[in-house]
C-alpha cells in the first residue's frame, strides 16, 4: 500500500487471491475470513518481499469499484424499487452496522432477520401493493410485498423487539385493526425517506478580552 498527495491505498498488487463468498454470508463474516487470509498472505510476502515487489503488477483500471460511505439513508428499504434479493442483501451488508427502516403507521420500525420466502408459502388472497404486510403462523414470519415477490421478516423493533408473531397479534391481527379503524390499506411499511445531511458550518468563537 503507497500512499499519494489526496490519495491512498495506491500502488501495485504484489499478491492477490480470489475467495469465494458464500451464499448468505454477512460483512462480519465476510471480514473474519478475509482478515485470516490475508494476515496469512502479508506473511508470506514478507518473507520474499524483493521478489514479491520485483514481480508485481499494477491495479488495473477497469473492472474496480469503490465502496461508498455506509449512510443511514441505505438502511430505508424502498419497497417498490426493490426485489426480495436485493433487501435480503443489503441487510447482510450493512444490517451489523445499521438495521434496515421503515415507516409504519408514521414512525420509523426497524427490521430485523429477513429471510428469503418460497413461493409455495405464498396465497392469492395475499394484499398486492408494495410495502402491504401478511403473517404466516407455520414458519412464524411476516412476509412483506417488494419489488418482483416477498421478503419475509422474523424480528421488528418498535421501542423494544419483538417477534414476527407478537406484531402481528399487537398490530396486524383482524380483531385490532377492526377495533381501531385503521384502512386495510394503511396497515403496511413504507419507505422512511430520511433528509440529505447538510454541512452546519463551524461556529466561530469570540473571545472578549475587555478593555
Amino acid at each position: 500500500m503507497q500512499i499519494r498527495p489526496k490519495r491512498f491505498d495506491v500502488g501495485p498488487i504484489v499478491m492477490q487471491k480470489t475467495f469465494p463468498v458464500a451464499p448468505k454470508c454477512t460483512s462480519k463474516e465476510l471480514e473474519a475470513v478475509l482478515s485470516k487470509q490475508g494476515a496469512e498472505m502479508l506473511m508470506s510476502v514478507l518473507k520474499d518481499l524483493p521478489e514479491r515487489l520485483r514481480t508485481a503488477t499494477e491495479q488495473p483500471k477497469e473492472g474496480a469499484t469503490f465502496a461508498p460511505k455506509i449512510t443511514a439513508a441505505m438502511s430505508c428499504v424502498k419497497w417498490a424499487e426493490q426485489t426480495p434479493e436485493q433487501i435480503v442483501r443489503l441487510e447482510c451488508a450493512i444490517g451489523f452496522a445499521m438495521p434496515l427502516q421503515a415507516v409504519w403507521m408514521g414512525a420509523p420500525i426497524k427490521l430485523l432477520d429477513f429471510v428469503e420466502v418460497p413461493d409455495s408459502l405464498i396465497t392469492s388472497d395475499f394484499p398486492r401493493f408494495p410495502g402491504s404486510i401478511s403473517y404466516l403462523s407455520a414458519p412464524q414470519i411476516m412476509v412483506v410485498r417488494c419489488k418482483d415477490g416477498w421478503v419475509g421478516i422474523r424480528t421488528v423493533k418498535l421501542g423494544k423487539k419483538m417477534s414476527a408473531k407478537d406484531f402481528y397479534n399487537g398490530y396486524l391481527h383482524p380483531w385490532f385493526v377492526k377495533k381501531s379503524d385503521i384502512p386495510l390499506e394503511e396497515c403496511r411499511f413504507h419507505t422512511l425517506h430520511l433528509p440529505p445531511k447538510s454541512k452546519t458550518p463551524k461556529q466561530r468563537s469570540v473571545k472578549n478580552t475587555g478593555c
